[in-house]
């Protein structure tokens, strides 16, 4: 049995995940009622009729598109999407492929809905890979990965709207790390984060978000502040124009709802730099 032939684990329809969750919110259709549920509720909790939270998802979006051009162009052959959450529209490798058509693009997820559309959708594209991955184990995730890629040339790893599901701030500091450590120099990091400033949103509001995620698979959604996330691109390049919310990134036409900036999902990309800098 091949990798993408292993069976997905169980899938538990009355439990919402954050990937069916987003997938409402994009106008997808697969996804159940448990997750339709959750993801109503954040909607009633945003207010404005919930133009805030389809709109910042569309941006999201948006960003990823964007920023896989921009690494595509740099001369990235190869991307490792974590989390990659299910298909929809431009998916990287889509994205990839129109400027690098035989560009190698690994997705990794464990959510068992993602890993059956993924392998479903990718049969027959011999570029393009679904494996078995999990952020928490890291050096796993890229060992699978690296059957695939070659860590010895420049890779850009994606982790789009991950980490704000992942609590423990020093773990994530961690996984970035360890995400790096094989990056040669041209490879890209592109990560989006959820943020809100301080005093930057209601607390009945932002605890309302944080219980509704509680019940879901992933269990946690975690906003951090722009340094925190910020730290995550040091020693990096980070691309024009830095760390800004998702949808001004390279936007020419930019999706802002109203209240937008006062939070939302921060983007950014850095590239590991072609030349050690000068000691001395």
């Amino acid at each position: 049995m091949t990798e993408s032939e292993r069976p997905a684990g169980k899938i538990d329809p009355n439990v919402p995940t954050v990937a069916r969750m987003y997938d409402y919110f994009l106008g997808g259709k697969d996804n159940f009622p448990a997750d339709r549920e959750a993801a109503e509720r954040i909607v009633q909790l945003s207010g404005k009729g919930g133009a805030d939270v389809r709109e910042m998802a569309r941006a999201n979006r948006g960003f990823l598109v964007r920023a896989v051009e921009a690494a595509a162009r740099a001369g990235v052959r190869q991307f490792l999407d974590i989390g990659t959450g299910l298909p929809t529209q431009d998916n990287v490798h889509q994205v990839a492929h129109r400027i690098v058509p035989d560009a190698r693009v690994v997705y990794s997820d464990n959510d068992p809905v993602v890993l059956v559309h993924a392998r479903a959708l990718l049969t027959g594209d011999p570029h393009t890979v679904i494996v078995e991955g999990d952020a928490h184990d890291p050096k796993g995730l890229l060992d699978a990965a690296a059957r695939h890629l070659d860590f010895g040339e420049p890779v850009a790893v994606l982790a789009v709207a991950l980490f704000h599901y992942l609590a423990d701030d020093d773990e994530v500091a961690g996984i970035v790390r360890t995400l790096r450590e094989p990056l040669v120099p041209g490879s890209h990091l592109i990560i989006s984060h959820a943020y809100v400033e301080e005093g930057q949103s209601s607390g009945e509001r932002k605890a309302g978000t944080e219980e509704v995620y509680r019940r879901t698979t992933a269990g946690v959604l975690h906003w951090r502040d722009r340094d925190t996330v910020r730290a995550y691109f040091d020693g990096l390049e980070l691309l024009e124009p830095g760390l800004v919310p998702v949808q001004d990134w390279r936007n020419d036409d930019p999706i802002v709802a109203p209240g937008l900036d006062k939070g939302g999902i921060l983007g950014g990309v850095g590239r590991v730099p072609l030349e050690a800098p000068q000691s001395g």
